[in-house]
């Protein structure tokens, strides 16, 4: 069962790649909605939620890149 302060510490730890998801729905959504597929065959771009879905994996990963996380670096200090 997820706590408060679990939930607090998940949020502090991923809240860049979280702001990259909300931040490509939205300019997925946005996409569709100004460009968006006329002919309705465009796989992506055909429906919002389609639209919404890839701009969330895409603004999340590209915001991942952004994040120093030094997890990894202080684990292998440890063993050492």
């Amino acid at each position: 069962m997820l706590t408060i302060f679990s939930m607090r510490l998940f949020f502090k730890k991923h809240w860049l790649t979280l702001t990259g998801i909300a931040i490509g729905a939205a300019a997925g959504y946005l996409y569709w909605r100004n460009i968006g597929c006329a002919s309705g065959t465009c796989m992506i771009t055909s429906k919002p939620v389609n639209a919404s879905l890839y701009g969330a994996l895409l603004g999340g990963l590209i915001f991942s890149m952004f994040n120093t996380n030094k997890t990894k670096s202080k684990q292998h200090d440890q063993r050492n």
